[in-house]
């Protein structure tokens, strides 16, 4: 019997193995298609955007080399000067509604708590490239992947669960489903998923276009819909306001994306070709708990909405990142008792926060008499600093904040990437999963304390090159800062904190 049975090989799936057998678990992950590779996964239908926050997510995991090399993203385009000690101006931002942002116009002074680092931005990448790169991690760690098994059912008890695929029963300790948008271990194990109807039907294609002059790149908003061109050869977007009928209802022919490009684009553009294309809508649901029993889900298994913005797969990942280690830790049975009830506690908000702001671009895109004054509105809007300082901290997935109680501002947000004066960063120490105490005084004054958690919790003491005006901080797996002090360390402080998450000391 294994620890934990995966469903989904996709992004979120692998990642979340990583990180369980980086904690010491057997892992079994089985995915219904039979071949690794999907073309609607490989550009360009395949596409993603990597925000600023998973890009940092995959260099505390020591990916971020990888996933660049196999995106063929630039990291000086991603990173900070090595030898900065203020962190840099953002570079690019995301979008809203299909309204570009000026990055000049950020206000870095309401940023605080930002230190210059490996991942400073986010990147494009596609499907392909990310699951390239974490199966490979998950096959090193000792994961193994089953492909070619649908699940077809699921049960459970107080002991475990009973996992059918194909032909094949499984059983497992605990099940995570992270099989997507239409997810057969959220429908058996009955979890509620509740939202909203989607208002357009999405279209994304690759073809020969016989005209590409009548069509501007990027995102082109008209009084019928929206499509969007990019610089990739043939890569065509479209949402159309259907009510979302249209929608995996009939094929998508040459003849019915061309009426629709047509239609949306107020042109009379000509396809000769439609090499490859997949529908989407914008329904918007989430599942009432993230949890039930022994079953967990992760990504578009718990939450589903428009890809606008391109938070989806960010979003997964954020997942994985929070629960792996909370999991890993209550099956290697050093957590406290709460800690994996705080998975939906911290998740959930975050999911509900990313439907909230897509249905709110989709009402700022939906054409209709009072569309053109709302869009303006929403333009000037963004054009002032406040407004696309909002946006990047809405978009950069830099600045979560989960609600850890009282204490320091920087308490539950991502902690910088605090770089000690002998070379090591904080992003190294959270390469092996464990979490991490930084004391930035002489005196190493919390070292004692924290040997009472070793083999859960790393160490690095000493002068860094930037403090933001703390002493020391204890940094769980996910990064995020569990506690914080900006005075003289009081060691029964942080043996406090460390219980909290890290649960009981040794001895």
């Amino acid at each position: 019997m294994h620890d934990v049975i995966i469903a989904g090989a996709g992004p979120v799936g692998l990642f979340m193995a990583g990180e369980l057998a980086l904690g010491g678990c057997s892992v079994l992950v089985l995915e219904r298609n039979p071949e690794p590779h999907q073309p609607l996964q490989a550009l360009p239908l395949g596409l993603r955007g990597l925000n600023a926050g998973s890009a940092e997510t995959f260099y505390r995991r020591g990916l971020l080399e990888a996933a660049m090399k196999a995106s063929g993203a630039d990291p000086q385009k991603v990173g900070a000067d090595p030898e900065a000690v203020e962190a840099p101006d953002p570079r690019e931002l995301s979008h809203f509604a299909g309204m570009t942002l000026d990055a000049a116009d950020v206000d870095t002074t309401a940023l605080p708590f930002r230190l210059p680092g490996p991942a400073m931005e986010g990147f494009m990448t596609s499907l392909d490239a990310v699951t390239t790169v974490l199966a490979e991690r998950a096959t090193a760690l000792g994961v193994e992947i089953i492909r070619n098994a649908p699940v077809t059912a699921v049960s459970q008890d107080g002991e475990g669960t009973v996992i059918t695929a194909g032909a094949q029963q499984y059983r497992s300790r605990w099940l995570v489903g992270c099989d997507g948008g239409r997810s057969m271990v959220r429908q058996l194990a009955g979890f509620e998923f509740v939202g909203t109807e989607p208002s357009f039907t999405g279209y994304v294609a690759q073809v020969t276009f016989a005209d590409p002059e009548q069509l501007p790149l990027g995102f082109n908003l008209t009084d019928s819909g929206m499509y969007l061109r990019t610089p990739l050869a043939g890569h065509l977007g479209m949402m159309d306001f259907d009510g979302g009928t249209f929608d995996r209802s009939q094929p998508l022919t040459r003849e019915h994306l061309q009426t629709v490009l047509r239609r949306v684009s107020g042109t009379d553009a000509t396809l000769n070709e439609v090499h490859l294309a997949s529908s989407f809508t914008d329904r918007a649901m989430q599942v009432t708990a993230y949890r039930k029993g022994r079953v967990l889900l992760a990504g578009d298994a718990a939450h589903i909405h428009s890809p606008l913005g391109g938070q989806g797969l960010n979003l997964g990942i954020g997942d994985a990142m929070n629960l792996g280690w909370k999991l890993a830790a209550t099956i290697q049975d050093t957590a406290p008792a709460s800690l994996l009830d705080t998975y939906t506690s911290e998740r959930l908000p975050v999911g509900a926060s990313i439907l909230g702001w897509s249905r709110a671009q989709v009402a700022t895109m939906k054409p209709g008499p009072n569309a053109p004054a709302l869009r303006n509105l929403v333009r000037d809007l963004m054009r002032t600093t406040g407004g696309t300082t909002h946006v990047y901290r809405r978009t950069s997935g830099l600045f979560h904040h989960y609600a850890l109680g009282a204490g320091h501002p920087i308490l539950g947000t991502s902690a910088p990437d605090f770089h000690f004066e002998d070379g090591t960063r904080l992003g190294d120490l959270l390469n092996s999963g464990q979490g991490a105490a930084l004391d930035f005084t002489d005196d190493q004054a919390l070292h004692g304390a924290v040997q009472k958690w070793q083999g859960r919790i790393r160490f690095a003491a000493g002068p860094v090159r930037n403090s933001l005006g703390l002493t020391a901080l204890l940094i769980r797996p996910d990064g995020v800062v569990a506690w914080a002090c900006a005075r003289t360390l009081d060691p029964t402080e942080f043996e406090g904190a460390a219980t909290q998450w890290f649960g009981t000391p040794k001895g």
